[in-house]
């Protein structure tokens, strides 16, 4: 089958069955959209989603499976290789800053990366894996430390498959994907696999040819918290770009929605990473045990101002990327039961370093035109953290945690003058209140301190000029107030309002190659969550988050701070209905934000909509059908203002410059369980 045929015979299966309109939607939940959370969770901002729950996703990218947790956005201003971008909070957390992202206990995010810092790439994530993901938001763990003050999402693989997948899918523009997984006895204990290959083209004039080749094997014994597991990764791609595009080249009809300025953007990405975690868990103590070695390289080149600073060369950049991350995450918990309640009180340590080679050059055609700079950064940061829950009553718990985190950064780059040393250290306290569940709800009450570190070029070169003082960890400081209730049969709800104040940054400007001094930040938001349960065969889930964003302090340029998120909807609908036939429809609604910091232009809306179609052939074989942007909206999947130059433009041009939501296209997957 051709992707020119695929609609046809898409057509042909939705006439076959007109008759059984009943039918049609995806049996993708038993239980609730999340897990119930109630006398378990310590925030109302805090869940589950588990393994069932992620397969119901239509994902167009692995990265957007994160978009299962309330208010998060996922989106995308280049290639497909290249880490997504991140929205929550009344934060644009560019490509992962203050969203501390996990799988299997390794850390995703990238310090001190050559284009952004936290840099976040799941591009290698394998979503028939993923056993659970968990989420909580705001500074209120003492477990998780760098770039969680806005949130933290941990992906869990699974030790061993239920039932093997032989997966095989072809669409539009150019998609195909190819799965094999299977886990079997070896020895003692269980033996995973799986090896996936990808490639698409997307609806671009110049097609991204992503290609990628991706695999993992686990060895287990035991169980989840009782053995251990160790894993080997390996992840490569490659890809072209057509990155954001000026709205006024689109508006006169010079370059079409899709079209590229610059045919050579692109990259290159490998990820190999070999972990191992242990656990042992009795009925009073509980000692868990992972470590890691993650080798990164990535070869990037962009071009966003065009011909802006060099009129003959053009201005694409190149950021390459290598870095070896190591680490250690130990931590070790007391059970005590009392007659009243029962308390736990862990102690956690967490080593890591990072070997780091990156640079910023001047490229034409991916080839080097001149050196802006190259650096050799060593990055090593130790936490140590206690945490005690107590529960004094049926109707009060509380949760209390102190973390200690100190960081050296020492980079020797090309120039002596941005060669250096520097360290930093700081207390992160924080404390959450829970009183009940009284008729099934409980409220919350959370207060704690957070951080994010900024890129090691930074500190070694710039000053707060503020304090005089170098500020290589940001401080945050969050408060809450949630509730969450299940009081109505097939209900689930929760409600938080939040604060959460930034202290000064400075910000290492990847693709500048210089550092840029923050003002403090401010931000108000509420969030709703609701998952309702309406029938055995119906369900239906709604998340909705407002944000409130400023910088603090006077600046006649103005206090929005340009690219936050502020309205944020996502609306679900799951039939599970008997019979062979299921499906679903997911509704997302990412909203306008300013651009500027005077708010004098701001970006659209982006609406979309996407489902998924099965049919289960017999126990063992079903299709399905994923459709993406299924009402061909002409949005933009991001937005930006500044001044660029076209070639042929005399002077640099202030405007919006979009990257486009992908057209309305379909997948088609054939899946064998063995």
């Amino acid at each position: 089958m051709t992707p020119r045929s695929l609609p046809l015979f898409l057509a042909a299966l939705f006439a076959a069955t007109a008759a059984h309109a009943d039918d049609i939607f995806q049996r993708v939940l038993v239980d609730g959209s999340r897990l119930n959370q109630l006398g378990v969770a310590d925030s109302a901002n805090a869940g589950s989603v588990t393994q069932q729950q992620l397969d119901a996703r239509t994902s167009y990218r692995p990265g957007e499976l994160l978009e299962a947790v309330p208010g998060l956005i996922v989106s995308q201003h280049s290639g497909e290789g290249k880490a997504n971008q991140f929205y929550l909070r009344g934060f644009n957390l560019d490509h992962g800053t203050d969203l501390r992202t996990s799988v299997d206990e390794m850390p995703v995010n990238q310090r001190s990366h050559g284009h952004g810092q936290g840099w976040t790439d799941l591009n290698f994530l394998i979503p028939e894996l993923a056993m659970r993901l968990d989420y909580k938001k705001g500074p209120y763990a003492a477990a998780q430390g760098d770039f969680s003050s806005a949130g933290a999402a941990s992906i869990v693989y699974a030790n061993r498959l239920t039932q093997g997948i032989a997966s095989a899918g072809i669409g539009q523009n150019g998609f195909r994907r190819a799965l094999l997984a299977d886990s079997f006895d070896a020895g003692d204990g269980s033996l995973l696999y799986a090896l996936e290959a990808q490639q698409n083209d997307g609806p671009f004039t110049q097609p991204d040819r992503y290609r990628k080749l991706n695999g993992v094997l686990r060895y287990s014994q035991g169980y989840a918290n009782n053995g251990f597991n160790v894993t080997a990764m390996a992840y490569d791609a490659s890809w072209n770009a057509t990155d954001q595009i000026p709205l006024r080249a689109v508006r006169d009809g010079s370059l079409g929605r899709f079209d590229a300025i610059d045919a050579s953007d692109g990259g290159k990405a490998q990820r190999y990473s070999l972990s191992g975690a242990w656990r042992q868990t009795t009925d009073d103590v509980s000692s868990r045990v992972s470590a890691y070695v993650i080798a990164n390289r990535l070869a990037l080149f962009s071009n966003f101002t065009y011909a802006l600073d060099d009129p003959d060369n053009g201005d694409q950049f190149a950021q390459p990327d290598r870095r070896v991350t190591s680490g250690l995450d130990a931590s070790h918990t007391w059970h005590r039961h009392t007659d009243r309640g029962s308390s736990d009180t862990t102690i956690g340590l967490q080593l890591q370093n990072d070997n780091i080679h990156n640079g910023l050059y001047h490229t034409r055609q991916r080839q080097i035109v001149s050196t802006t700079r190259q650096d050799h950064i060593v990055e090593t940061s130790i936490g140590v953290y206690g945490e005690n829950s107590t529960r004094w009553s049926r109707s009060l718990r509380t949760v209390a945690g102190l973390r200690a985190d100190a960081y050296r950064f020492d980079v020797r780059s090309d120039r002596a003058a941005n060669s250096g040393q520097a360290s930093d250290h700081l207390f992160s306290p924080s404390l959450s209140v829970i009183a009940g569940p009284w008729r099934e709800t409980e409220a919350y009450l959370n207060i704690g301190n957070g951080f994010h570190s900024n890129d090691a070029r930074g500190t070694t070169i710039t000053v707060d000029p503020k304090t005089g003082e170098a500020a290589p960890l940001v401080r945050s400081r969050g408060l809450e107030l949630g509730l969450r209730s299940a009081a109505i049969a097939g209900l689930q709800t929760s409600l938080s309002l939040y604060r959460l104040d930034f202290d000064s940054e400075l910000l290492f400007i990847g693709d500048a190659g210089a550092t840029e001094a923050g003002r403090p930040s401010r931000r108000y938001g509420i969030e709703f969550s609701s998952y309702y349960k309406a029938a055995s065969w119906l369900s239906l889930d709604l998340d909705l988050a407002y944000a409130r964003a400023r910088s603090r302090g006077s600046d006649p340029a103005g206090d929005f701070i340009p690219g936050a998120i502020e309205g944020v909807a996502q609306l679900a609908m799951t039939l599970t209905p008997r019979g062979p036939w299921s499906g679903s429809l997911r509704l997302r609604y990412f909203g306008p934000r300013p651009l500027m910091e005077d708010n004098s232009v701001r970006s659209s809306a982006s609406v979309g909509l996407n489902g998924r179609l099965a049919y289960q052939i017999d126990k063992t074989l079903r299709v399905e059908v994923e459709g993406y942007n299924l009402a061909n909206r002409r949005d933009s999947a991001i937005d930006y203002y500044y001044a660029s130059r076209l070639p042929g433009e005399a002077q640099p041009v202030d405007d919006i410059h979009f990257h486009p939501v992908e057209s309305r296209s379909l997948r088609l997957t054939l899946v064998k369980n063995f």
